[in-house]
């Protein structure tokens, strides 16, 4: 039978008086009057019943390399089927995908079975809950997710970090891999640019990183997080959780309500050279340079993955250790 767009009860809200609740998804907390939505746009409520709305709608299908979630150490040189939802529970100003973050793309209707079908269909190590923000479709990744598990595939975020510890806690024994984007490490910048509070992002690292593999992606803007104090902060912190988590520094380009110019060459490399002086793998992306996207052993120097865009050699690694000293490489899947 063809699955139809369900309407599905939402999670995580409490009912108040004169018909409005209170969302408890993510840290917004938003109260809702009856026929509105929350700051994500997608949990609506009627007739003082909280709905997630996105449910089974997705934007896209698509397979992907898992190299381009960003995640470098998670099954390299593997596709994964990526999919997400319209709606974020951020506003960022510099959005990437503003077109189906921040306004309403037209969707189509895939069921959770359907969906754990797909990826297995297409050889694909499973889904990428991507493209926007995947917390806001937590009942959808709930019950897609542990149908995709019960495939032996595997189930992979890539978030902004910004949810609430209840919810969070129950998503992640199907969750096996997360890119979270780190904007800035100062309060304001999330405050005034994003609409969101930054210590909730690094508790999501913070309760996440022992649960599950996680890598970290940080965008580099002009003017806005570009210092060198913005990058210790930001390495110290690492550092803190673990100087082994994987961290990608991405160039920035103009975008949505951005007009900023490019990340300077000079400054991408700053970043990258201060960082690599504290952690063990340090990445740029979005950018053609050579060798700045390659994993090479922290112990001997040893080459162990090459990456040209989306093309990636395994060539420094044997039975899961570097080839050359035989220290163990830290990556999933290899």
């Amino acid at each position: 039978m063809e699955f139809k767009y369900m309407e599905m009860e939402a999670s995580y809200y409490t009912t108040l008086e004169n018909g409005r609740v209170r969302c408890g998804l993510c840290p917004n907390h938003c109260v809702i009057a009856d026929s509105s939505a929350g700051a994500c746009r997608v949990r609506v409520n009627r007739g003082g019943v909280l709905y997630a709305d996105a449910y089974g709608n997705v934007v896209s299908l698509a397979i992907d390399p898992v190299e381009k979630k960003p995640l470098y150490h998670f099954h390299p040189s593997h596709r994964i089927l990526s999919t997400g939802p319209n709606g974020c529970n951020l506003k960022c100003g510099f959005c990437q995908n503003s077109e189906i973050s921040q306004r309403r793309a037209s969707v189509y209707a895939v069921s959770p079975e359907r969906l754990a079908e797909i990826a297995s269909d297409e050889d694909s190590i499973g889904v990428a809950y991507t493209y926007t923000e995947p917390f806001v479709w937590f009942e959808f990744i709930r019950d897609a997710g542990k149908l995709v598990r019960d495939r032996g595939l595997v189930n992979v975020l890539v978030t902004n970090g910004y949810v609430c510890d209840a919810p969070l806690r129950e998503l992640l024994p199907i969750i096996d891999a997360m890119n979270v984007d780190i904007k800035s490490m100062r309060p304001d910048f999330y405050r005034k640019v994003c609409g969101g509070n930054l210590d909730d992002v690094l508790r999501t690292v913070e309760i996440a990183s022992p649960r599950c593999h996680i890598e970290l992606t940080n965008l580099i803007i002009p003017g806005y997080n570009d210092t060198d104090e913005d990058f210790d902060l930001l390495v110290e912190w690492v550092y803190s959780v673990n100087p082994s988590m994987p961290l990608h520094f991405s160039r920035y380009y103009p975008r949505y309500k951005f007009t900023a110019p490019e990340t300077p060459r000079e400054t991408l490399f700053r970043a990258f050279e201060r960082a690599k002086s504290k952690l063990k793998y340090v990445y740029m992306g979005n950018v053609p340079f050579s060798g700045v996207s390659d994993t090479v052993c922290p112990q001997c120097g040893n080459p162990l993955v090459t990456r040209s865009f989306y093309a990636v050699k395994m060539v420094g690694i044997r039975n899961g250790r570097c080839a050359r000293c035989d220290s163990i490489v830290e990556m999933v899947g290899v």
